[in-house]
């Protein structure tokens, strides 16, 4: 519909109003198109007794009941998801990493690719990067059937021979070896670099680059994250880790999924908006929600896929080989346009505009959607009836003396002792060449307790009582142990019984 030059100038230019009538064209335009030509899509509608043409306006798109896998996805056949039926058009399949349940097979045309390669070129063209030098790109994902290798690889390619970029690419995939063969013997002959992957796995380069004397901050840099939050601290400790020279231009993290490929992306604004949230309690809850949580917030793009909340559920709408309407992905959170958020801040005393012109972004900052997630409710552990996430210890890990010794990867875990009391179990990897009699556990396990008692107001009175049966256990294991820390794999911050 539009090219890649026309999109960019779009999303220069555009306001809110813009972007909210382009939803909601887009939004109906593809309901009809899937109600029309796409059979499980059309028995779907049928069971729920809704004609199509009846629904006309963004009230009425409001109201379509919602699909999912359970409802829609494992109820019919492939072919049946697909238009018109059939399968007899160009795929490509990629999986579900499998952790919330059994793999789900989705494929996909060039559309995504292509999209995908617009969100690269708008991350180039506003890093720090110099695009008529050359730049080696090193594409760290899992090249195998999981989406975030191989789609990754086709944007940077397509964005790169239609821009003309004086980038080269190269796939190492998960292979630490590898990569350092390429840092040490191939990046030398360029003076600029794009580490693209997990943002664990990245993290173990940049730190372990320092022990096999790779100097990474002699290059101009920019990384590309994916398939996974971060926080601000954890941008703060790679971008001085790595020698990132403007944190917001130069890092970004994309909300993807193998559901229908690079869904959003965070921006320097929608970075800038989470710091700008973060400086007080009353200012994140008016900004997102009253929860001891940081959410991934993202920006989006109308003309590829769109978003919507319900009942604190995100819903997805979005054109593919495999198309969805109101499908809910699974994720919670919220959403909102740019006259929202600056709203919100004004509220605060804060101008928006101001403090994009303070740090120097005007020049990337749009006026798209966001949209902002938090992790899903199945990838946390219980305690004692208490939810207990990830995100709280991840911060403590990054830290000086621990992160001396630590990765910052680990897996939580809820067990029973032999008299069927529940306690905590917290994995921890060590670093390359680091014993378990190389660290002060006493400090890890003070930071683990304060970071429970920090976040959680339940957890702090419970362990009043409780004392230290409500401390959590700390198990140390090797470097990629196979157990907990499978190199290259997407991190299991959680394991449930």
């Amino acid at each position: 519909m539009y090219s890649a030059k026309k999109i960019s100038n779009l999303i220069r230019s555009k306001n809110s109003h813009f972007w909210q009538s382009v939803q909601r064209r887009e939004s109906l335009s593809l309901f009809h198109q899937m109600a029309e030509s796409v059979p499980a899509y059309k028995d779907f509608l049928k069971h729920q007794h809704i004609s199509h043409k009846t629904v006309k306006k963004w009230s009425d798109f409001k109201k379509i009941p919602s699909i999912s896998k359970k409802n829609y996805l494992r109820k019919y056949h492939l072919k049946e998801l697909l238009f018109g039926g059939k399968l007899d058009l160009p795929l490509v399949y990629t999986a579900t990493s499998g952790s919330t349940g059994p793999p789900f097979y989705f494929m996909r045309g060039e559309d995504l690719d292509w999209q995908y390669s617009v969100i690269i070129e708008q991350f180039l063209e506003n890093s720090t990067l110099d695009l008529k030098k050359p730049i080696l790109v090193l594409v760290c994902f899992g090249m195998g059937i999981w989406i975030g290798g191989l789609i990754t690889y086709k944007a940077f390619e397509i964005a790169a021979k239609r821009n003309n970029y004086a980038l080269s690419l190269i796939t190492p995939g998960i292979n630490k070896q590898v990569i350092f063969n390429i840092l040490q013997l191939l990046a030398p002959q360029y003076e600029q670099l794009v580490l693209v992957g997990y943002p664990p796995f990245i993290k173990d380069i940049i730190d372990e680059s320092e022990t096999a004397n790779l100097d990474l901050k002699k290059y101009r840099k920019a990384i590309l994250f994916a398939a996974e939050s971060i926080s601000e601290e954890f941008r703060d400790y790679i971008a001085d880790k790595a020698g990132i020279k403007n944190l917001y231009l130069d890092i970004m993290n994309i909300y993807g999924s193998a559901d229908i490929g690079a869904m959003a992306y965070e921006s320097s604004l929608s970075t800038l908006i989470r710091r700008i949230a973060q400086r007080n309690k009353h200012m994140f809850e008016t900004v997102f929600q009253p929860i001891n949580k940081t959410p991934t917030l993202s920006q989006y793009n109308p003309l590829f896929t769109n978003f919507e909340e319900s009942e604190g559920e995100i819903l997805l709408t979005g054109k593919n080989a495999l198309p969805f309407v109101r499908y809910a992905i699974g994720d919670k959170g919220g959403v909102f346009d740019y006259d929202q958020i600056d709203d919100k801040l004004l509220s605060h005393g804060v101008s928006l505009k101001k403090e994009i012109s303070k740090i120097g972004i005007g020049h990337s900052a749009s006026r798209l959607p966001f949209v902002y997630i938090y992790e899903r409710i199945d990838l946390s552990a219980t305690f004692y009836g208490l939810w207990i996430y990830p995100e709280w210890f991840r911060k403590a890990l990054l830290l000086a003396p621990i992160s001396r010794f630590l990765t910052g990867k680990f897996t939580l875990q809820t067990k029973f002792n032999s008299k069927q009391d529940q306690y905590l179990e917290i994995n921890l990897e060590l670093k390359k060449g680091v014993d378990q009699s190389d660290v002060d556990i006493d400090l890890i396990l003070k930071k683990m307790i304060d970071a429970l008692r920090e976040n959680s107001s339940e957890y702090r009175e419970l362990s009043d009582k409780l004392k230290k049966q409500a401390w959590p256990r700390l198990k140390f294991w090797p470097n990629e142990s196979v157990n907990y820390f499978q190199p290259g794999i997407k991190q299991k911050w959680v394991k449930r019984p």
